[in-house]
């Protein structure tokens, strides 16, 4: 007699004991939670803005502002400019000195994280000395002791250091000749910028036909001759469009010339001084990521020290470089906002601290500040991703 066994079935599970029912209930909590805050942090913000009697939105953003600032690189006036146009100012000062310290701060980055690797002992150790100095002292520090330690101690202007071509250096700031130009001016401008465009495509065109034959061009001098050498033939041939204007001692001041203040000059110092340092541990690290053979084949093919660190070393250690450096030149962008604790008219000094004080408007004004700072970041971000990848290794 043969029996035969009920086939047993897995009970059901609870409704609440189901992984994904749990993990979406959790997921809306969690949303819930944040939207409460949101909400809450909205109220609380609207209340108050009613109690002091200030009316949300950006209508300020046409008022008169009334306020002047020292560096511009827009037309802005006490009497007649908006808030809005103070905008455009501090952010421009913000992308100018942040501009100007990625690029010193990568060449100075690169000239002492090589420096670090030398065979010479003096200059390996002064340049682990530097970064070991810079990278443990605050940058707040670093901006004060650049102020008013080397900048403020200058003469007055009545005695001003005298520079070559005509500049002059006190504690107002740095006074350079003043370019004008004249009927045909604009042509040297537009000899310069085809010059740049030219150099591009003949590197371009020059490293393609070297990775097909093998043969090398003179990049170097063709560049130099297009960048330098045609702007001043233009010079020459336009009959000298450029007339310059000196700066003179007139009372107690200095009149004509560009002045570039001593604010700009400390923040500038301060911030490529301080993201150097990084980025020469960054570059170190690089270098010895690369294989010792690499080296060591590129000397058996003959090739010297300088040659080898050029074309072998260096190519081969960016891919290990860019990443960390993306993050060291997003945080010398930050870093800038640190301008006000010395005068500088940065985006956060002009707008998050003068138009909020006089517009009251601080949801609006702080939010706008934040947008800014984001979305310099990601584009800075894309653009540093992008030659990530061309620098990437091809599987072939």
């Amino acid at each position: 007699m043969s029996t035969t066994s009920a086939e047993i079935k897995p009970g059901k599970a609870s409704f609440f004991y189901d992984p994904k029912i749990r993990g979406y209930v959790y997921q809306f909590a969690l949303l819930a939670v944040v939207g409460f805050l949101i909400w809450s942090a909205a109220s609380n913000a609207i209340e108050n803005l009613r109690a002091q009697k200030i009316a949300s939105g950006f209508g300020f953003w046409n008022n008169a502002a009334g306020f002047d600032v020292n560096q511009k690189l827009i037309p802005f006036s006490a009497s007649g400019s908006t808030y809005g146009q103070a905008f455009w100012v501090g952010l421009l000062n913000t992308l100018l000195v942040a501009s100007i310290g990625i690029v010193l701060s990568t060449f100075l980055g690169f000239f002492v994280g090589v420096a670090r690797l030398s065979s010479n002992w003096i200059v390996s150790k002064l340049a682990m000395i530097y970064v070991e100095v810079i990278r443990n002292l605050p940058l707040l520090l670093q901006l004060f002791f650049w102020y008013n330690a080397v900048l403020k101690p200058l003469p007055n202007p009545r005695q001003s250091i005298e520079l070559p071509a005509g500049a002059l250096l006190n504690n107002r700031g740095l006074y350079i000749p003043d370019p004008q130009l004249g009927p045909g001016g604009s042509l040297i401008i537009w000899a310069f910028l085809i010059g740049l465009v030219a150099t591009f495509l003949f590197r371009s065109w020059a490293r393609k036909q070297q990775a097909a034959t093998g043969k090398q061009y003179p990049t170097g001098w063709v560049g130099l001759g297009l960048i330098v050498v045609l702007p001043v033939l233009v010079y020459l041939i336009t009959g000298r469009p450029i007339t310059f204007v000196y700066p003179e001692l007139a009372g107690f001041n200095l009149r004509g010339g560009i002045q570039i203040f001593p604010e700009f000059v400390a923040l500038l110092v301060g911030l490529t001084t301080y993201t150097a340092g990084f980025i020469a541990e960054v570059v170190r690290a690089g270098i010895l990521a690369v294989s010792k053979g690499q080296t060591e084949a590129a000397n058996a093919l003959g090739l010297r020290a300088g040659p080898t660190l050029k074309l072998v070393v260096i190519p081969q250690a960016m891919r290990v470089i860019i990443p960390p450096l993306t993050s060291n030149y997003l945080n010398l962008t930050k870093n800038s906002s640190l301008a006000v604790a010395i005068g500088y008219p940065d985006l956060v000094q002009v707008f998050t601290g003068t138009v909020l004080n006089q517009t009251g408007q601080a949801v609006e004004v702080v939010a706008i500040t934040m947008a800014v700072y984001l979305t310099i970041s990601l584009v800075t971000s894309l653009f540093m991703n992008i030659y990530n990848k061309r620098m990437a290794l091809v599987e072939r």
